[in-house]
């Protein structure tokens, strides 16, 4: 801010701190002068109290030495002599470390000196020779004493003339705090408290909607410059105000645009999330592109993978006809059909060549904005916006236009990939049935059909005992096949946890103790790292397979399955059963259950032990990899778990 026209420069120098220093300066000289005095008025007051002191300390001593002499204590007179000469030179020439000094002055010196000249008789009289006559000694004595005492108070009227000049400078002390402290009072109203009320005045004035309110009284110091400021920030505000309300209008219309634009945005996202099928979902976003681009009519077409084809999905506003004659565009036949691969292309049908008109101009439309639908670097479609005015889009509308384009794009691709993956697990699941089949319920019917033949023979040479014992098989081979249908249905129904396995095994154990009527158990122990879906499948599978093994072959009376989580997770299914021997290779080619078992841990890159003694039941124990271990790349690549197959 510069200086106003009538301010000197010799005025403009004068700042607020200047002005409360040179208001200020000579007070705080005063007050260290005045201080200073007080100090050296009390050093001396110091000195001459402990003189005092000195001094009746003398009286003291010349009585003292009067009783010896008159005592007949000679021997100690030169200890006394001594110490009263120290008190004499200790007055003379001071002490100031005490402090201890005399006050000097003409009559103090005056009667020092009658002192000292009394001493000098005192000694030669009384001291240096033997006493003869008490009497005397008694009056010379009270003499000497009164001496002193007149030293001692011709020190006391010096002292009490400094008490009276040290009353006074302690009186000055005080009238000068009463004096600067309303100076300085009067001078921060002044210079401080005025101007800011003129400034609280007119922010009030300014709060309360008076945009012309000014601060008048403009000073020198830094409130003249906040002066200066404020005025010039009241004056932009009143600038401001005068044209507020058209920027407010404006600023109205840009928040409303980005309100229906978010809008927008959320209510195709809300459609592109609860999309079930292509067909609803291009009929439902037509709709709703139709009235957001405020278009008279829409259509929406899907693209072959080679762009050559263009399939017209869904369409609104147009007549039956247009829609009918452009089910399928052939790329170049229509400028519909060829979307820009810089992006949204405006296609003016007025200022095309007559030849080139085809339903758009029959049908009353000016124009059509042709927008891509695009993922990535793929190109899946278009959606064309017809109007019948001539349409320019703006950047901001462009922008829209495209973003909206490019959820719908990634909800078909989203449909496209959910429809493919149900076709997968589909297809999984009819072969993980048929590997079921064929390594349960195939070899039990192949075995009931070898049976049947065999009955075939045994009717024919009417063999009872063999009709018998053939009877026999068939009805173990029935019994053992309904019970494999039984525990695959079981399979089927048993679901894994993302988080935890354990219920998915409290669940096997359930349909087994159910199914067999035998009592299980379930220990889990320790904390590890959950177990991926995919990988839970297979660690259930072994578990339920080694259950199958159990009710077919251990004639147990109790199954234990104990899980340890640290520090690797490990699944141990164990019976009480009549075991068998681990290392017969010729049981080993006929148990095909604990061979499923053994490529399935081999598949997730897990370890399978089987521990068994005969007449001591078995254990099947599966150790998982540490978390740390990467898996094969078979398990990622897996589309359904590995059968299970019953031993025989």
């Amino acid at each position: 801010m510069h200086s106003p026209p009538h301010m000197t420069a010799t005025q403009a120098r004068w700042s607020l701190g200047a002005k409360l220093t040179l208001v200020g300066t000579p007070f705080l000289l005063l007050a260290l002068l005045s201080t200073v005095l007080t100090l050296w008025v009390s050093w001396q007051l110091d000195g001459g109290a402990a003189t005092v002191n000195e001094a009746g300390r003398m009286r003291m001593q010349a009585y003292r030495m009067a009783l010896a002499v008159g005592s007949g204590g000679q021997q100690a007179l030169p200890q006394h002599i001594k110490e009263f000469n120290g008190s004499l030179t200790l007055l003379r020439n001071g002490d100031p470390e005490r402090p201890l000094f005399v006050p000097w002055d003409s009559n103090v010196r005056h009667h020092f000196s009658t002192v000292e000249q009394d001493w000098q008789r005192f000694q030669t009289r009384w001291l240096a020779q033997p006493a003869t006559n008490l009497a005397e000694l008694s009056g010379n004595t009270t003499a000497f004493a009164a001496d002193i005492d007149t030293f001692v108070g011709s020190i006391e009227a010096h002292m009490s003339r400094w008490t009276a000049i040290l009353h006074m400078l302690q009186m000055g002390v005080l009238v000068l705090a009463v004096l600067g402290a309303a100076v300085l009072i009067f001078t921060g109203y002044l210079f401080v408290l005025e101007p800011l009320n003129q400034l609280k005045q007119a922010i009030q004035k300014i709060q309360g909607g008076d945009f012309g309110a000014r601060v008048d009284r403009v000073t020198t110091d830094e409130f003249g410059t906040l002066a200066e400021g404020f005025n010039g920030m009241a004056e932009h505000l009143q600038s401001m105000y005068r044209n507020l309300e058209s920027k407010v209008l404006e600023k109205t219309a840009e928040l409303e645009e980005k309100r229906e634009r978010l809008e927008s945005l959320y209510e195709v996202t809300a459609l592109v999330a609860q999309a079930t099928s292509l067909e609803d979902l291009a009929r439902d976003y037509s709709q709703r592109m139709m009235r957001i681009a405020r278009a008279d009519g829409v259509a929406l077409r899907w693209s072959d993978q080679a762009n050559k084809r263009y399939m017209m999905l869904a369409a609104s506003g147009l007549p039956a006809s247009m829609v009918e004659d452009e089910q399928c565009l052939h790329a170049g036949d229509c400028h519909c059909g060829t979307p820009s691969a810089t992006g949204l292309t405006v296609i003016p049908i007025h200022a095309l060549p007559l030849h080139t008109k085809k339903h758009c101009a029959k049908a009353g439309f000016g124009t059509v904005v042709n927008v891509p639908i695009r993922l990535q670097e793929r190109l899946l479609g278009e959606v064309d916006l017809f109007f019948h005015a001539k349409v320019s889009p703006t950047a901001v509308e462009r922008s829209l236009l495209e973003a909206l384009n490019s959820h719908l794009a990634s909800a078909m691709e989203n449909l496209r990939l959910h429809a493919m993956g149900r076709e997968a697990a589909i297809s999984g699941e009819r072969n993980f049935l048929a590997r079921e089949l064929h390594d349960s319920i195939a070899q039990s019917l192949a075995f009931l059909k070898i049976q049947v033949q065999l009955m075939r023979d045994a009717l024919k040479s009417k063999n009872e005992t063999e009709i018998q014992t053939v009877l026999e098989e068939i009805d173990a081979g029935v019994r053992e096949c309904y019970g494999d249908v039984r525990e695959l249905l079981m399979h089927f129904r048993t679901r894994t946890n993302s988080e935890d396995i354990e219920p998915a095994l409290a669940t096997t154990l359930r349909k087994f103790e159910h199914q067999t009527g035998l009592k299980t158990t379930l220990t889990v122990t320790g904390h590890g790292m959950p177990l991926s879906p995919d990988l839970q499948i297979q660690v259930l599978h072994i578990v339920q397979e080694a259950l199958s093994n159990v009710r077919k072959h251990a004639r147990a009376s109790q199954v234990w399955i104990n899980v340890q989580q640290q520090p690797v997770w490990q699944f141990e299914v164990r019976d009480d059963g009549i075991g068998f021997n681990p290392n017969n290779h010729e049981l080993k080619e006929t148990h095909v259950g604990l061979r499923i078992m053994t490529e399935r841990s081999q598949r997730i890159g897990a370890t399978m032990e089987v521990i068994s003694t005969p007449e001591y039941g078995s254990s099947v124990v599966l150790t998982l990899p540490p978390p740390a271990h990467s898996l094969p790349p078979t398990i990622a690549q897996t589309a359904a778990p590995m059968p299970a197959a019953s031993v025989h």
